[in-house]
């Protein structure tokens, strides 16, 4: 499960360095800037973390290119987590 973690981490990472792609993240999910941390607490956040790359192939693509992460690798992630079979 760390690794999954480590791997939602750095997608987190990732869309912090991405102002538009954070800007799309923050909007879909009903949160902001100010209580993402807090928000990063809840059970459920690094999934939809990975939810959200994943629902859209050239985001996960980009990160993927970027990171050296293979999407196998974000998907496994995203079920370890609890995410929901695609």
């Amino acid at each position: 499960m760390a690794d999954a973690e480590d791997t939602a981490i750095s997608v987190l990472a990732w869309l912090a360095s991405q102002p538009e792609l954070l800007g799309r993240f923050l909007a879909l999910t009903g949160l902001e800037a100010g209580n993402l941390r807090e928000a990063a607490r809840e059970p459920g956040f690094l999934a939809g973390v990975l939810a959200f790359l994943m629902n859209h192939e050239p985001t996960l693509m980009d990160f993927c290119a970027s990171s050296g992460t293979s999407p196998e690798s974000v998907r496994r992630a995203y079920h370890e987590l609890g995410g929901e079979a695609a």
